[in-house]
């Protein structure tokens, strides 16, 4: 894979949009250049879980000046996020289009604990090294990210579906702060809390030794509490402490209108959701015994730059997860690489005139995987694994991936064997195909589960035409392969598609 001199990463998040560019030199990132602009797309999500006209209108507005510093960029050297609004809006695939459209770039759609580890990964990239075990939350627009990791690595991460926005909207739409209101904000904070406070509290037993938030709401918090005194002056500058947010509490309730609030440290864009944010953070604090907590200064999009220059540096976090996954669902590793080899080799012939070469490369890495990870359905159960494959690397969490590289690996899964009909309105790339073809018959071809000598083969693909050439001989002494071969053919005319087996003699 190629190396870059300089990457960027865009977040699109619930509250606001952020670009960061960044120089490499070595293993570290230098930022050169960053912009955010407040969208608030999680305001735009109606009732029925749908982004509105003018969120979209904004959100692509931003997205246009994005693109126009990120024109000229290698697309490989540039990686977009969408977290929790665009995980949960059903309109999001329509959305993404344009989006993608507007920003020039691909955008990813991640899931919450996948948000956790990125999150985790810049903030622990901005401290020094230590083994102390550390607490990191992360309160966003829609969601709130809770990990514990030592040094670079995460050990326990969740993403609880709660966030300054949706909450601010949930209980103060109107702008007024009552008790009342705080109160039920609070008591629903704490309700989604109670659910990992067992792994992530320092209740009964000590799971963390240092406290610290990153992002928006927890900046905005520390700013105020130090330059107001809430707190009368205990906690260190950007730090947050119970005390102080309880004064904070109080000074918003007496107040009881957001827009009537004046205080140093307090932006207007922030002021429109600091009530949802402080409600979280005081339930956060009281579930999970913090008496203070610190600043992080990184966050999701360091996170995302960092990964991104480890996938240059060959340690993929993806690759990690594929051998995770192999050892967690018992696969056949020598059976897996088996049909991993041929797979590539069929796939490299077939994608060999499709696209430029780093393409390619990683059109052939998924394969890759697909076929690593194609039988990991047989720790459910034998009959119909394809499905319970299918099933568990379109749903697991799986560090690294986004959900449509999931998603991927999940149909290629599924359709590896039996009947394509299933499969029917699902594939349309031709990259897409040719890998469906080459790990079908990659499958086909070792299910011996032996040490097989292979004959010669050669496939090609030209529209809707597969060619795969394959000695006579070898064919007439596996007849079982033979027969195999044809119900193939029957399998891909039913789907348009003509697959087309040659002999040769040698």
């Amino acid at each position: 894979m190629a190396e870059y001199s300089t990457l960027a990463a865009v977040d699109l998040g619930s509250n606001s949009f952020r670009l960061q560019v960044a120089r490499v030199v070595g293993d570290q990132l230098y930022p050169l250049d960053g912009l955010r602009e407040t969208v608030r797309l999680g305001a735009g999500l109606s009732a029925d879980k749908r982004l509105d006209e003018a969120s979209q209108v904004h959100a692509l507005e931003c997205l246009k000046r994005f693109g126009e510093r990120l024109r000229g960029f290698p697309a490989k050297a540039v990686r977009a996020v969408g977290t929790n609004t665009l995980r949960v809006a059903k309109n999001a695939p329509a959305f993404l289009k344009k989006a993608e459209s507007a920003l020039g770039f691909p955008i990813e759609i991640i899931a919450g604990r996948e948000e956790a580890r990125l999150i985790y990964l810049g903030v622990a990239h901005g401290l020094p090294v230590s083994d102390e075990r550390r607490l990191v939350i992360d309160i966003g627009g829609g969601s709130t990210e809770f990990i514990i990791g030592t040094g670079l690595t995460p050990l326990k991460l969740e993403s609880l579906y709660m966030g300054c926005v949706s909450y601010t909207l949930r209980f103060f739409a109107d702008g007024k702060i009552t008790k009342g209101a705080m109160k039920q904000a609070m008591l629903a904070a704490a309700t989604e809390i109670q659910i990992i406070a067992s792994e992530f509290s320092n209740h009964a037993q000590t799971h963390w030794e240092h406290a610290l938030a990153s992002s928006g709401t927890a900046r905005a918090l520390g700013d105020i509490l130090n330059q107001n005194d809430f707190g009368n002056g205990e906690q260190r500058e950007g730090e947050i402490t119970a005390a102080g947010l309880d004064q904070f509490r109080q000074y918003m309730i007496k107040v009881g209108d957001i827009k009537k609030m004046e205080l140093a440290g307090l932006r207007a864009d922030r002021a429109a959701v600091i009530a949802g944010g402080v409600a979280i953070m005081s339930a956060a604090m009281n579930e999970l015994a913090i008496p203070k907590i610190g600043q992080a200064m990184g966050a999701l999009r360091q996170g995302v730059l960092y990964d991104l220059l480890g996938r240059f540096h060959r340690q993929d976090m993806r690759e990690v997860t594929v051998q995770e996954f192999m050892q967690r669902y018992r696969v056949d590793a020598v059976q897996a690489r088996r049909v991993q080899v041929l797979a590539v080799a069929l796939g490299r012939q077939l994608l060999d005139q499709a696209g430029d070469a780093e393409d390619r490369e990683d059109q052939l890495r998924t394969l890759s995987w697909a076929a690593l990870l194609h039988e990991v359905g047989i720790s459910v159960a034998h009959s119909g694994y394809h499905k319970h494959s299918a099933y568990i690397l379109g749903n697991a969490d799986m560090p690294g991936f986004s959900k449509k590289e999931q998603g991927l690996l999940s149909l290629l899964a599924l359709s590896h064997r039996g009947s394509l009909a299933k499969i029917n309105d699902l594939v349309a790339a031709p990259e897409d195909y040719a890998r469906l073809f080459a790990l079908r018959l990659a499958a086909l071809l070792h299910r011996s589960r032996s040490a097989l000598t292979l004959p010669h083969l050669s496939m090609q693909m030209r529209d809707h035409q597969c060619v795969l050439n394959i000695e006579s001989v070898w064919l007439q002494h596996n007849p079982l392969t033979e027969t195999a071969l044809q119900d193939e053919v029957k399998e891909w005319a039913a789907l348009g598609f003509a697959l087309v087996v040659e002999t040769s003699l040698t």
